[in-house]
């Protein structure tokens, strides 16, 4: 037993390599919940852009239908055509909707 060594240290002060040990421990501890805060600004912040980006195209579609019914009472003969464009318009909407989800992803 004499060689353990008990060193003799005023009670509540630490060692210069245990105070430095805590305070590097403290300091990543920072550094990862900034992290972590950062992490969930950016990612409420692509939620954000995607609901905005397809609310705008459903605005939008329902726009394009309602034109289309409109249009298609004035001149029926016309309905197959309009309906046409107004599927390839809400297809080119769905595509914008899906490639803001793709970009937003590699940010």
């Amino acid at each position: 037993m004499s060689s353990d060594l008990i060193r003799y240290a005023q009670p509540g002060a630490l060692s210069r390599r245990t105070s430095r040990s805590l305070i590097r421990l403290q300091e990543s501890a920072e550094v990862a919940q900034t992290e972590i805060e950062v992490v969930a600004a950016v990612q409420a912040a692509k939620a954000d852009a995607v609901c905005a980006v397809a609310g705008r195209a459903m605005q939008d579609v329902a726009l394009l239908s309602q034109m289309e019914l409109q249009l298609a009472q004035t001149v029926p003969l016309a309905s197959g055509r309009l309906a046409a464009i107004a599927d390839a318009a809400a297809l080119s909407l769905t595509g914008v909707v899906g490639d803001t989800v793709a970009r937003l992803r590699r940010c």
